[in-house]
């Protein structure tokens, strides 16, 4: 779309060849000093032609965009104005991170303090995006600079990628987005100077637009980028994949491929969107002064222009972005003189510098910025040192308590086997105790009862004795059946010896008297006289 330019100069060209022509008729040598002066008029737009200069190749755009290029068109655009500050973007990652619950306009209004660009401020309204840009400042920063250096190049790589994935069964209509398809026209030739045809068209035969299914509602979506876009054509270059944080996606990914967070209710955080055959963005001024009370927009500013004041001193990458965002004033090379600068001086600068990195030592900064940058650098340098200190004696500390728990597992262990071990030797000492015990108490059994039986050999000894002993008394003592008199036996109860004499003379005299009645012859009996030698019973 830069036909029209090359068309003006030619135009100027042609003009000013004209105006020649018509001038006063004059010597022939004076023809060429007209013709001198005139080319002299042009160089002004000279520095413009670097702008088309390729900064990225085609695979390295596709692969820079690809996490980004099925986003809806409104928030897109922010998205790309919004990276060409890189500085910003990282701020407001930080910030969104930090206040979780902070979306939709009411989280932009939070943030109109913040030293950012507006374009910054509105990506506020959406964590999810924040999220996934907030995870590679470095590809922010080509982003970025590819916009700025390529934005034709940019927005024919979005329409080549969506293409792609459309193609694959990826993109298409539904609850949370519209897809709509425009063919666009035929390529426009028209010829240049010198029969040169000149060719203008678009990254594709139509252009593939993505609108929010409800203009109050906005989802942003997740997808893999290695899968959504089918088959990918730069092995050499594969697309990057940035998952989003646990919670801001909930359930598994949708059957076309894409997964949609929670919807964020905006009205007027999203005013720019993409203008397909201008290759540029267009602002909704009515939605920006609504939201951006503190930075007003002219009704006739609706194009977006870069502003160089929020780049916060990043670098630009190409020649073209640095010359026409440069903030140095008309006339500043010409003060060189004045601060006495020597290009030889500063040649030795530069050898110096390159020999201190050379050698391990940090150049000395070149400006109060580069120093802030410096510093910065260091303090988060310091910032992760410490994390990472913390870390490891944290690491440190579980380690040691892992080693103690082991060692006191192990402690207890030992204590717990050799107790089982002292109980199995006590156990084991009793038991041949209790062996030694049974054998001495079987000894003792067997002795015991050889001592009951001689015992009961004994006493049945003595009670036999006694029994004889008894009977033997008895047979002394009692019953007609004793043959013999003991002489001794009267001894020891002279009263029955008496009593016995008595009924024996009784018996005696009467048994006289009887017989001397009946045949009166008296009557002898023999007396049982104890015999000498008879042993008592």
């Amino acid at each position: 779309m830069r036909i029209s330019h090359v068309c003006a100069l030619s135009a100027a060209l042609l003009l000013a060849g004209s105006c020649s022509r018509e001038t006063p008729p004059a010597p022939t040598p004076a023809a060429p000093a007209a013709t001198t002066a005139t080319p002299t008029a042009p160089p002004p737009a000279a520095p413009a032609a670097p702008a088309r200069d390729a900064v990225f190749g085609r695979e390295q755009l596709d692969q820079m965009l690809a996490p980004i290029a099925l986003y809806s068109d409104p928030l897109l655009a922010q998205v790309l104005m919004a990276a060409t500050y890189p500085g910003d973007v990282a701020e407001a990652a930080a910030w969104s991170k930090s206040h979780p619950d902070a979306k939709g306009d009411q989280a932009v209004k939070e943030v109109a303090s913040q030293p950012w660009d507006p374009s910054v401020q509105s990506l506020v309204a959406f964590p999810q995006a924040l999220a996934t840009l907030g995870q590679d400042p470095a590809w922010v920063q080509r982003l970025g600079d590819a916009f700025l250096a390529q934005p034709e190049d940019v927005m024919d790589a979005v329409q080549r990628l969506r293409h792609q994935a459309q193609a694959a069964g990826h993109l298409e209509s539904n609850e949370y987005q519209n897809v709509t398809v425009q063919p666009s026209a035929q390529p426009s030739v028209e010829p240049a100077m010198g029969g040169t045809t000149v060719v203008e068209q678009g990254g594709g035969a139509s252009t593939i637009i993505i609108e929010p299914a409800s203009p109050e509602v906005v989802y942003v979506p997740s997808y893999d980028s290695t899968q959504v876009y089918g088959t990918w054509a730069y092995p050499s270059y594969p697309p990057a994949y940035y998952p989003p944080p646990p919670g801001y996606y909930m359930g598994g990914a949708l059957a076309t491929g894409l997964a949609f967070g929670v919807g964020v209710a905006v009205a007027d955080s999203l005013w720019g969107d993409f203008d397909w055959g201008g290759d540029d963005i267009d602002i909704d001024v009515d939605r920006y002064n609504n939201i951006n009370v503190n930075n007003q927009l002219n009704a006739s500013s609706n194009r977006w222009q870069h502003n160089s004041v929020n780049r916060d001193g990043v670098p630009y990458r190409d020649r073209a972005s640095r010359e026409q965002y440069s903030r140095r004033l008309d006339g500043a090379s010409s003060r060189e003189a004045f601060r006495g600068e020597d290009p030889q001086r500063a040649r030795s600068r530069e050898q110096a510098r390159a020999s201190m990195q050379q050698r391990g030592f940090d150049a000395p900064a070149r400006s109060n910025l580069e120093a802030r940058d410096r510093a910065r650098d260091a303090d988060r340098a310091q910032a992760r040192d410490r994390a990472r200190d913390t870390q490891q004696r944290t690491q440190a500390r579980d380690r040691t308590r892992d080693t103690q728990d082991r060692t006191q597992a192990r402690d207890r262990a030992r204590d717990t086997q050799q107790r089982a071990q002292a109980r199995d030797r006590s156990t084991q000492q009793g038991d041949r105790q209790q062996q030694a015990r049974d054998r001495s108490g079987s000894s003792r059994t067997a002795a015991d009862r050889s001592g009951q039986q001689r015992q009961r050999q004994q006493q049945q000894r003595s009670q036999s004795n006694s029994q004889a002993r008894q009977s033997a008394r008895q047979h002394q003592s009692g019953g007609g059946s004793r043959t013999r008199n003991n002489a001794f036996e009267g001894a020891r109860s002279p009263s029955s010896s008496r009593a016995q004499q008595d009924r024996g003379r009784a018996s005696h005299a009467q048994s006289r008297s009887s017989s001397s009645r009946s045949s009166g012859k008296p009557v002898n009996r023999q007396s049982h006289a104890p015999q000498r030698g008879s042993r008592r019973g």
